[in-house]
């Protein structure tokens, strides 16, 4: 390390080392923001702040900053830690997702440098596709470009709702006040607009690692608020709990005549012996019998575990279907509204019929755009195709079908991907909103007709002249008795 940069660190106070009960859940962030903003800068300077750099990483970082990209403080080159593909490196771009861990005391984390250049905004989605907090990196001297609106919308899209906004190469303003506050101001009138309500903003200077893990108050007396670091060490994971059970059947396991099994994670709600589920979309219903793992049998499952599921009947089941929770089921159907972004240069094209995958289940789709977002004045106008990177709603008609939650309940059951069919290029990363038309009544549209009663009652009432028509417009949601009382009661009511 050089002289200067010895001093630079030397000159902000040490943090705090007091262990405190820390989290057992890592937190997943990314970076994200337009190009040269300093994304791979300001994570490079995270992991070297946080001891997270190793020493032959460190005595590469010193040969390579020595004979590559220099900066006028004799600092390393902190973006290389991040850019490790040979055409970011003589570009001095990102181009590639690139992951990293660091922790503190408090703390673990998983940081996703994003691409801030238009063309690689796909790549930008994958990483927030799993993030439960953004960091959108804005260069002092420009402020907001359409770039960051289209990369805060889309963090917004992938249901990310805790943004820190760093206001990044502060020093080269002379650490103007005024400039960091009014563009505070205009983000954060952005995110509510989006419907964001947490957002941090913090002046930073990633090069000089000021308010990144140390604080900057040296340079910046005016700013009393949080380091980087400390923001993130406050944040929350998102939970997945927010619907009933919920399993993707990856497998079916049959080692032998006297074990059926189906294989899936876990991707929403807990599971124990005894609970009573459905399988969907034939709407069978059984009991868990047995859970078990590679190793033990469990007596419960939760989210994110890898199991194999036991139930007390013979059922039909097979890959692509969904095994979940009698009292709380997802959506089924064969029309659906959702939101997407197009990922690919020939765009999203009316009518036409793609692949749509979600978890282990593949259908054919035709999609029909609805509306585009313009990204600079943030209005949502009418559209009839989708260009490449556009973010637009669209209908999804399936020919057979469809199981979902809302993305905004389950990131793993209401998240799926476009493909086409003959280019099998993945075309959009899309998000469902719904169902693609309101419902209420028994009527002779589009719409169809939910019941939400006991197996065998269901069944009956299926059976009748009112509904002998209209078998295939109504969705039948099997519960329990008791839950099917509360139900009627609560009409009653």
């Amino acid at each position: 390390m050089t002289a200067s940069a010895t001093a630079t660190i030397a000159a902000f106070p040490a943090v705090e080392t007091e262990r405190v009960a820390r989290d057992s859940r890592p937190l997943r962030l990314i970076t994200c923001g337009s190009v040269d903003d300093g994304k791979s800068t300001l994570i490079g300077r995270l992991l070297w702040d946080t001891k997270a750099v190793k020493e032959d990483q460190a005595a590469t970082l010193q040969r390579d900053s020595s004979s590559g990209r220099q900066n006028d403080l004799g600092l390393p080159d902190f973006a290389l830690l991040l850019d490790g593909l040979q055409a970011e490196r003589e570009q001095g771009i990102t181009i590639d997702v690139a992951y990293r861990y660091f922790s503190t005391d408090r703390r673990s984390f998983i940081v996703a440098d994003t691409p801030g250049h238009e063309q690689y905004t796909r790549n930008m989605a994958t990483g927030a596709s799993t993030a439960d907090l953004a960091v959108l990196l804005v260069d002092a001297r420009v402020g907001l470009l359409e770039q960051t609106r289209r990369h805060a919308t889309i963090a917004t899209l992938m249901g990310i709702r805790q943004f820190v906004l760093a206001v990044n190469k502060i020093d080269l303003t002379g650490y103007d006040r005024a400039r960091f506050e009014a563009i505070s101001h205009e983000f954060k009138e952005l995110a509510l607009a989006l419907g964001v309500k947490q957002v941090t903003a913090i002046p930073v200077s990633a090069l000089k690692g000021e308010n990144v893990v140390y604080d900057g108050r040296a340079a910046m007396p005016w700013y009393d608020g949080p380091t980087l670091v400390e923001t993130l060490e406050k944040a929350t994971v998102r939970s997945n709990q927010t619907v009933g059970f919920r399993l993707p059947v990856q497998r079916v396991s049959r080692p032998g005549e006297s074990f059926r099994g189906y294989q899936g994670t876990v991707a929403g709600g807990a599971v124990k012996p005894g609970d009573s589920v459905v399988v969907l979309p034939s709407g069978m219903i059984a009991n868990v019998k047995q859970i078990v793992t590679f190793d033990l049998v469990r007596n419960a499952a939760v989210a994110g575990d890898a199991i194999t599921l036991v139930l007390d009947r013979q059922v039909d089941v097979a890959r692509g279907d969904m095994i979940v929770s009698i009292d709380s089921q997802p959506m089924t159907g064969r029309r659906f509204d959702a939101q997407l972004v197009a990922l690919q240069p020939e765009g999203i094209e009316p009518g036409k019929r793609y692949w749509l995958k979600s978890g282990s289940r593949r259908q054919r789709v035709t999609v029909t755009p609805a509306s585009q977002l313009d990204l600079k004045s943030g209005k949502w106008n009418a559209a009839e195709a989708l260009s490449m990177n556009a973010i637009g709603k669209v209908a999804l008609t399936f020919d057979e079908q469809a199981i979902f939650d809302t993305y905004e309940q389950n990131r793993t059951t209401g998240a799926f991907i476009l493909i086409d069919p003959d280019t099998h290029n993945t075309v959009a990363g899309g998000m469902v909103s719904g169902r693609h038309a309101e419902l209420g009544g028994i009527h002779t549209g589009d719409e169809r007709v939910i019941l939400s009663l006991p197996a065998d009652l269901a069944e009956k009432l299926m059976a009748t002249e009112i509904f002998a028509s209209r078998r295939h417009d109504a969705e039948v949601r099997h519960t329990s008795a008791g839950r099917a009382h509360e139900l009627l009661a609560d009409l009653d009511r």
